[in-house]
């Protein structure tokens, strides 16, 4: 797709603001953002376009961050992915940084305390219930869920860490598939 007219940093500044502010639901929700604003309103980048940068931004790191600096370059090359990126966290960082102040300047009043500790119980349960829905959906078959929870116990009850817990899961998923290869 070629680009027809210079899209200005001011543009790239308020579309990827705007996504910054109103984006939420985790990074392919707000993937699904971008792409309804610089793909079919805006008509920034092609569809092909669009997913190379989502495939490079899945590489390293935050991908809807990526995926908003690799638009930000297309269109305006290193400056545009700069200011892409940085309008898009830009209204994360202001409101933590607004969220904190009052934190530390409140923190030690008895109903915040309160409303705090009513808190945690509400996220182990909703980190629950999302680890629950995505092993329904994704883990099909025994020998998966068997490999599911020894990475829930190799995690939880001997600090195992992530990276560790991948290793061992492609050492002993490429293992199995050798093994069964060579003796059916």
């Amino acid at each position: 797709m070629e680009q027809t007219q210079r899209v200005s940093l001011l543009e790239i500044l308020k579309v990827f603001f705007f996504i910054g502010a109103t984006g939420f639901g985790g990074g392919m929700a707000i993937v699904s953002l971008i792409e309804r604003v610089c793909v079919h309103e805006k008509k920034w980048v092609s569809m092909d376009e669009f997913m190379h940068g989502l495939a490079f931004g899945q590489i390293l790191g935050p991908f809807s961050l990526n995926t908003c600096t690799f638009v930000g370059y297309y269109l305006r090359g290193s400056v545009g992915g700069i200011l892409a990126a940085s309008a898009f966290i830009a209204p994360s960082f202001i409101l933590v940084c607004l969220l904190s102040w009052l934190y530390f300047r409140f923190h030690e009043l008895p109903q915040l305390q309160s409303a705090l500790n009513g808190t945690n119980p509400i996220i182990i349960a909703l980190i629950i219930v999302a680890a629950l829905g995505m092993g329904r959906s994704k883990v099909k078959g025994n020998e998966a869920w068997l490999m599911a929870l020894a990475a829930f116990a190799a995690s939880a009850f001997f600090n195992t860490s992530a990276l560790t817990i991948l290793v061992a899961a492609a050492v002993w998923s490429l293992g199995w598939s050798w093994y069964r290869r060579e003796h059916r």
